[in-house]
């Protein structure tokens, strides 16, 4: 399991669920910010689509991997 404090911003992800997206590749835009403590385990993953759309999604640690760091 990764240690959320080695995710940087700009970091390269495999994201891999949920379904959707799995198997994509991603980028670490941030860290969720809220009062509740479980959004801060979450981060925002813009997702790289050959078709140019901006899809973020809000992912935990479980559901992506660090590939290549910034």
């Amino acid at each position: 399991m990764q240690n959320s404090e080695h995710i940087q911003l700009g970091d390269r992800v495999l994201i891999l669920s949920p379904s959707y997206v799995a198997g994509k590749y991603g980028l670490v835009r941030g860290r969720e910010s809220n009062s509740d403590s479980q959004a801060n385990q979450r981060w925002l993953i813009q997702v790289e689509n050959a078709d140019s759309s901006d899809v973020v999604v809000s992912l935990i640690l479980g559901d992506f991997t660090v590939i290549s760091p910034e």
